[in-house]
């Protein structure tokens, strides 16, 4: 043999040498069990190599549930009362501004009265002589001095002019523009100033101590409404909080045209003070409410309408359920079969879960990884891996 072949096989020789010794490429030893990221060989966090989710777990309770409907409307003042003149004339006087409170006789202008107060003048004094002249007439009849026609015109004079009289006197007191009712102003159409005509409106006066909202109710829900049923109120004024009202009176007919029927809501005094009229509100009415039933979150349905299931949790396992579902109101729905009370059900992963996985329970806002290691486990990468991006990196 040439040096030139040895050499050539003594190379050979070495590298056979070294392969056996370094296993494969990626460094692991000829003979070692590949390992699955997450436990034993093949697993993905479980006993036997399942792969284990985390999920939020909830029990099934008993309680009452409610359909619902909202409707909007306008807060108002129970009653709003305008103030026109019962006289022609210039304003002289405007004592209240809005927002003033007033209470019943409480002044709010004064109009020119003098030339009324001229007619009055007159008027009494014609009065007065009408009845000297009736006096004296009744004392000649007594002593039949006068005959009975006589003593009747002196009589009617006297009439008349106290009629006359008495009319004048309660015109001039019209003058004085008073407040009919209790309550605050909330419009002011008129300044000093102006000349105004019979029936002009001059102010405006609401009774805020019943605020109101009046809706309109569809003629479907409104057969189920009653007087003093409990309603929710929200406003967007305060987004955060929660009024409290009552059914005040449901009006006897209905618009023909939309089918739907007032109903008045009236604030709690407690709900009230936070309110002010024309706030825009938001009536929540409580329909077919069922009393002790099965509630379950919604968030744990799954499965599309009438075939609805959710999982239980059967020592770690998730087993999936069918049931027969009811009301849904305020993110509770309600089990009319296939559950019991007191069993507990996955309440958030349940999307990702599949009938006999093994799951384990973690508290609120934790169970999101599951979502994520389905996917991953969707694309072939390893649980707890982060997802794969789309695109290749830039």
């Amino acid at each position: 043999m040439s040096i030139s072949r040895a050499l050539r096989f003594g190379a050979l020789a070495l590298c056979l040498a070294g392969a056996s010794a370094c296993g494969d490429d990626e460094g692991t030893p000829q003979g070692a069990q590949a390992q699955t990221p997450g436990g034993g060989p093949g697993g993905m966090g479980g006993p036997g190599g399942a792969r284990v989710l985390p999920v939020e777990i909830g029990t099934v309770q008993r309680g009452s549930i409610a359909r619902t409907v909202s409707v909007s409307g306008v807060i108002e003042p129970i009653r709003t009362v305008g103030v026109n003149s019962q006289l022609p004339g210039a304003v002289l006087q405007v004592l209240v501004e809005e927002g003033t409170p007033v209470r019943p006789g409480t002044t709010l202008a004064r109009l020119d009265d003098r030339e009324l107060a001229a007619q009055l003048r007159a008027a009494e004094a014609s009065f007065q002589v009408a009845k000297a002249a009736y006096d004296r007439a009744e004392q000649l009849r007594d002593r039949k001095v006068i005959t009975i026609p006589e003593y009747e015109r002196d009589r009617t004079a006297y009439e008349a002019a106290r009629a006359q009289y008495d009319q004048l006197r309660t015109r001039i007191g019209y003058a004085t523009v008073r407040a009919p009712v209790a309550g605050v102003v909330t419009e002011k159409s008129v300044e000093a100033g102006d000349v105004v005509s019979t029936n002009a409106r001059l102010f405006a006066i609401a009774d805020i101590s019943t605020l109101v909202v009046r809706l309109g109710v569809s003629e479907l829900d409104v057969v189920e409404l009653e007087e003093g049923d409990p309603v929710r109120i929200n406003l967007d004024a305060y987004p955060d909080r929660e009024l409290r009202g009552r059914i005040r009176r449901v009006f006897p007919s209905g618009d023909p045209t939309t089918r739907l029927v007032p109903v008045e809501v009236q604030l709690d005094p407690t709900s009230a003070p936070h309110a002010r009229p024309g706030f825009l509100a938001r009536a929540t009415f409580a329909l077919a409410t069922h009393d002790g039933v099965l509630l379950v979150p919604q968030s744990a349905i799954v499965g599309a309408q009438g075939n609805e299931a959710v999982f239980i949790v059967n020592d770690g396992q998730a087993v999936r359920r069918t049931v027969e579902t009811g009301l849904t109101s305020l993110g509770q729905v309600e089990i009319r079969s296939g559950l019991q009370e007191g069993e507990q059900i996955v309440t958030v992963g349940s999307n990702t879960l599949r009938d006999g996985m093994s799951v384990r329970a973690v508290s609120g806002g934790a169970a999101a990884p599951a979502e994520t290691e389905a996917r991953n486990a969707a694309d072939g990468a390893p649980v707890g891996a982060a997802a794969p991006q789309r695109g290749g990196a830039r």
